[in-house]
């Protein structure tokens, strides 16, 4: 039977930031469980910095990309049924970090030691469940509030881990970033 991963999506989420890890962590044997405020299909997208030097953007510029199915909602989630959580990023962290249930579930992973990652804005998930006091990680830099507000340090690096948690700045990270996050995983199996 494959070990359990948690990750949790809404509306927004960044789809090479959640899709990437789900294929990835598959390979290596893990159950990717996708979870929702309900169990539907959301909207994923694609965020960029365009290349077009001529009308320069302050920030991403995001357009829809392909759907996602979340298979449970966060008030059926057992938590103890998980291995690991991955906290991907998109817009989605921005709302999901007011969900209660969430917030529970996000705070059992830390308070048991289990394996997380957080990538981009999924930052904004373990900051608002309390979760990063004295802990280091990185992020995209507009977001990196949301470690230093919360108690935790802000590393201006692509790829940081700090004991059980594995962060990255975005999805330009993501090979360097889930080899340092599987490799954590295997060493807990």
């Amino acid at each position: 039977m494959a070990r359990k991963i948690f990750l949790p999506i809404g509306d927004g989420t960044e789809i090479m930031d959640t899709m990437y890890p789900v294929f990835r962590l598959q390979e290596e044997g893990y159950e990717v469980v996708i979870a929702g405020p309900e169990a539907r299909y959301y909207h994923g997208v694609m965020h960029e910095v365009p290349p077009d030097l001529n009308i320069p953007w302050d920030i991403t510029r995001e357009q829809p990309a392909y759907h996602v199915r979340a298979t449970v909602a966060f008030r059926d989630v057992k938590p103890d049924d998980y291995f690991a959580a991955f906290f991907s990023g998109g817009r989605a962290p921005e709302y999901l970090r007011y969900d209660q249930h969430l917030l529970s579930i996000t705070r059992h992973f830390f308070e048991s030691g289990k394996p997380v990652a957080m990538l981009c804005h999924g930052v904004e998930i373990p900051a608002a469940a309390g979760c990063l006091r004295g802990r280091k990680g990185t992020t995209v830099p507009k977001c990196a509030l949301d470690i230093t507000q919360f108690g935790g340090e802000y590393l201006n690096q692509d790829v940081v881990v700090d004991g059980n948690l594995v962060s990255a700045r975005g999805w330009h990270q993501n090979a360097p970033f889930l080899r340092e996050f599987c490799k954590l995983l295997r060493s807990v199996s």
